[in-house]
């Protein structure tokens, strides 16, 4: 089901702290959603421009594992003077405390720039059901699709022990930020600055690895690449690691869409079993891309039966794809071809989910 956009997301079950955060919302005239609890907060949560979560319910929005995100306020009422615990609003990932009504002024003013700061692009991971099963092209064919259509795309590679989606592109003697400088970053990073550091060319810009030795994403660096897409990008597509760390778990909840690349073999689809049981309690928007024709015969229905998912999509075999990539000319550059083709379709697909948001 698609997710709504909302201006302010407000999680509390406080009556009094929600008519008073309702009343400043109103004074500005910002469109609110309330949810009472973590589960109900859930699928607005990493969507909403600013997230208000009350003091009442920050422990259990950790508890409930709510994805770390910018733009979050911890606010609440300090009775008898006594302010709000700091290592509550650190767990949770807060931006900033709000104490009303000392910081009501400070709120309406956060609130008023919420329209200049909206967070508008889509978020699509694709994720491979064993090594070599084609995600890192998939997730490259995308991005050139969704470039070509003129959308402002960000091309995130999220696996260190991967090829390099810039490798995939022909990219790789571009200049700009990696992930091994950003990793190292400290303080928060401008969304737009990040994106003008980026190597990119017209619409589409990359977040990969250099040559060196591989490095984990922290969560933070992670966070600051999904907000640059979601608040400079059009489109965002990242290429996840098989085995699931912190970093691509963020971006696996953040995704709007998440496919699954499977090749119709027996012994792919006992590996992407794992895989899937691992990336669906993330993203229950999962769905399998089956890639045919198989050893073995099996269909696209045995493959989605076996795995128990809905298939987004075939990809047939496209014997000029691999001499094309080896010469450095990215996947589904020409437009055409199966894989581009496929490409188009998930496209559509995703701004069909978005544009019923």
């Amino acid at each position: 089901m698609a997710v709504r956009a909302s201006q302010v997301l407000i999680v509390t079950a406080d009556p009094e702290l929600l008519d008073d955060l309702l009343r400043l919302t109103a004074e500005v005239h910002v469109v609110a959603d309330v949810a009472p609890d973590p589960t109900a907060a859930r699928p607005w949560y990493q969507h909403a421009p600013q997230v208000l979560v009350g003091i009442d319910l920050a422990d259990a929005c950790v508890r409930a594992g709510l994805p770390r995100r910018a733009g979050v306020v911890l606010v609440g009422h300090a009775p008898g003077g006594v302010l709000p615990d700091w290592g509550v609003a650190e767990r949770l990932g807060a931006d900033h405390v709000a104490v009303l009504p000392a910081a009501e002024s400070w709120l309406l003013e956060r609130f008023a720039t919420i329209g200049t700061a909206i967070d508008t692009g889509g978020i699509v991971a694709v994720l491979g059901g064993r090594g070599g099963a084609g995600a890192s092209v998939l997730a490259g064919g995308l991005a050139v699709t969704a470039a070509r259509r003129g959308l402002r795309t960000l091309l995130v590679d999220a696996d260190p022990l991967g090829g390099g989606v810039d490798l995939v592109l022909g990219w790789e003697s571009l200049d700009g930020l990696r992930w091994p400088a950003l990793s190292q970053a400290s303080g928060r990073v401008h969304p737009p600055a990040l994106v003008d550091a980026l190597p990119g060319r017209a619409e589409l810009v990359i977040l990969s690895w250099d040559r060196g030795d591989p490095v984990t994403i922290p969560p933070e660096a992670m966070l600051a690449a999904l907000d640059a897409g979601r608040r400079g990008r059009d489109v965002t597509v990242v290429d996840l690691p098989r085995r699931l760390d912190e970093a691509a778990v963020l971006a696996l909840r953040s995704a709007d869409r998440a496919y699954l690349v499977v090749p119709a073999e027996l012994r792919a689809c006992a590996a992407a079993a794992r895989v899937a049981a691992t990336a669906v309690p993330h993203c229950p928007a999962l769905a399998l891309v089956v890639r045919q024709p198989g050893p073995g015969r099996l269909s696209v229905r045995d493959v989605a039966d076996a795995l128990r998912l809905p298939v987004a999509g075939t990809l047939r075999t496209e014997p000029r794809l691999s001499a094309a990539l080896e010469r450095g000319e990215p996947p589904a550059g020409g437009g055409r071809g199966p894989l581009a083709d496929l490409c188009a379709t998930l496209l559509e697909e995703l701004a069909g989910l978005r544009g019923a948001a």
